[in-house]
C-alpha cells in the first residue's frame, strides 16, 4: 500500500527538478536575449542553448512572452514591491526610508544589471497586457518615493520642494546604475552609500539658513519655503 507521505516524497523530485530546468531556461534566455535582442531570438535558439529539442523545451515554455513576463515581475514587480514595504517601515523616519529605498535600488542593478538594461531595451516588444503591468509597477514605485519624500517635507527634514520631480531625480540615478556599473570592478556596497548620501544631501533642510545675499528678494525665498512647508503641514 502507498502512503500519502510517500507519494509526496516521491513527487518532490520531479517538482525540484523541473524547477531547475526552468530556472536554466530563463538565465539563457535572458542571456540571448541581451546578446541578440528579444526580437532576434528565437525558441529554437534558446533549445539549442540548453542542448535540447524544441518539443523538450516546449514542456517547460510555451512562448517568449512567457520568459519576458517573468523577467518585468522579477526586475519591476519585485522592486516595486521591495520598495513599498520600506515606505511603509514604522522603525525608520523619512530619511531613513529614503536612504534604504536608494540603497535597495542600487544593490538590485549592480547586482544583476544585464536584466535591468535588457528590460529597458524590450518595453516595446511587451505585449499589452505586460506592458499594463510594467507600467502599474512603475507608477508604484513613483508614488512610494514621492510619498516618502513629501513624509519628510512635513516633518520638516526636507526642504519643500517638488515632491514628484524629487522622487524622479532620486528614482533615475539609482536606475543609472545599471549602464555603468562595473560587476568586479566597481564596489557596490560603496556606490549604494555614496549615492544614498547624495539623493538624501540635494533634499535635507538645512539647520541653520541664511540667504544668499544681503537683499530683501533672498530673505523672501527663505520665507516662502517656510510657508510651503506650512501649508503642506497645513493640508496634511
Amino acid at each position: 500500500m502507498t502512503t500519502s507521505s510517500s507519494k509526496n516524497a516521491g513527487q518532490r523530485p520531479s517538482t525540484a527538478r523541473r524547477e531547475l530546468v526552468e530556472n536554466e531556461i530563463y538565465e539563457h534566455a535572458i542571456r540571448l536575449f541581451a546578446e541578440r535582442g528579444f526580437a532576434g531570438t528565437s525558441l529554437q535558439d534558446i533549445a539549442d542553448a540548453l542542448g535540447i529539442t524544441r518539443p523538450a523545451l516546449y514542456y517547460y515554455v510555451k512562448s517568449k512572452d512567457e520568459l519576458l513576463a517573468k523577467l518585468a515581475a522579477d526586475v519591476a514587480g519585485g522592486s516595486a514591491v521591495q520598495i513599498r514595504e520600506i515606505a511603509a517601515r514604522p522603525d525608520l523616519d523619512a530619511v531613513g526610508k529614503l536612504r534604504e529605498i536608494v540603497r535597495d535600488n542600487v544593490l538590485r542593478q549592480a547586482h544583476q544589471p544585464e536584466r535591468f538594461r535588457l528590460l529597458v531595451r524590450s518595453e516595446a516588444e511587451l505585449p499589452p497586457d505586460l506592458t499594463k503591468a510594467y507600467g502599474a509597477n512603475r507608477r508604484a514605485v513613483l508614488a512610494s518615493v514621492t510619498g516618502v519624500i513629501e513624509e519628510g517635507i512635513r516633518a520638516g527634514r526636507f526642504r519643500p520642494v517638488d515632491a514628484r520631480v524629487a522622487a524622479l531625480g532620486v528614482i533615475g540615478m539609482g536606475n543609472w546604475v545599471a549602464w555603468w556599473f562595473r560587476p568586479g570592478h566597481d564596489n557596490a556596497e560603496a556606490a549604494a552609500e555614496q549615492l544614498a548620501d547624495t539623493a538624501i544631501a540635494g533634499l535635507l533642510r538645512a539647520g541653520h539658513r541664511t540667504p544668499d545675499d544681503d537683499g530683501p528678494a533672498a530673505a523672501l525665498k527663505l520665507l516662502r519655503q517656510d510657508i510651503d512647508h506650512l501649508e503642506r503641514i497645513i493640508g496634511s
